[in-house]
């Protein structure tokens, strides 16, 4: 899910310290090994989640295919991207998305995928709430790697799962439900929508700075 507006500019400090995948993927790794996890926030449940999470991760770096045509899109771009993303460790939604967007970024080397820490960095997020209110993560952030001004952004997870998990809330289902109803979501869909969706965002903020 994306959201529009007046173009932003990215302050160059979140480029400079925000880390690659694999520097993320072994940060996270080092914190599970001393029982913590990203963030101020320390319990047995967010290690607990967290652990869970890497297990997603791994398992979906080997299993995820890029679909043709959103290869075919991904590969045809030509001026420099940044793809700056804000995560947690702890976040489900976080560990079904970034391995897709890793490969997806892995197809061009146009496009520099840089990770960042939600609870480190509030003033940025605080510029992409979800419904004006949710510091809710991840959230994607794509932008001209010479200018930093921004293209588009997208999340924190596919429109269609945002618009259930809304509904869900609603509804007053207990969390525990709605995240495992997230994940069974993410384990039917198998990639799919997260990888159109940013496709097409892609190819449509392609063909505007065509024209």
């Amino acid at each position: 899910m994306s959201t529009s507006g007046k173009p932003n500019t990215i302050d160059r400090q979140y480029i400079d310290k925000a880390m690659s995948y694999t520097a993320y993927r072994t940060l996270v790794d080092e914190l599970l090994a001393g029982g913590k996890v990203t963030g101020p926030q320390q319990s047995e449940s967010l290690t607990n989640y967290a652990r869970l999470n890497v297990q997603r991760m791994q398992r979906i770096d080997k299993t995820v295919k890029i679909l043709p045509e959103v290869r075919e899109i991904i590969q045809s771009i030509q001026s420099p991207q940044t793809w700056l993303v804000l995560t947690e460790s702890w976040c489900g939604d976080a560990s079904q998305i970034l391995p897709v967007l890793n490969a997806m970024a892995a197809l061009n080397p146009a496009i520099g995928l840089k990770l960042l820490l939600r609870d480190e960095n509030l003033e940025l997020m605080d510029q992409y709430l979800t419904n004006g209110a949710s510091r809710s993560i991840p959230r994607l952030i794509v932008v001209h790697s010479n200018t930093l001004e921004e293209i588009f952004n997208w999340g924190p997870r596919p429109a269609e799962l945002q618009a259930s998990f809304d509904a869900m809330r609603r509804e007053g289902l207990p969390g525990n439900i709605i995240t495992e109803k997230i994940h069974s979501w993410y384990a039917k869909d198998k990639t799919v929508t997260t990888q159109t969706e940013i496709a097409e965002m892609l190819s449509v903020s392609s063909q505007a700075i065509a024209v």
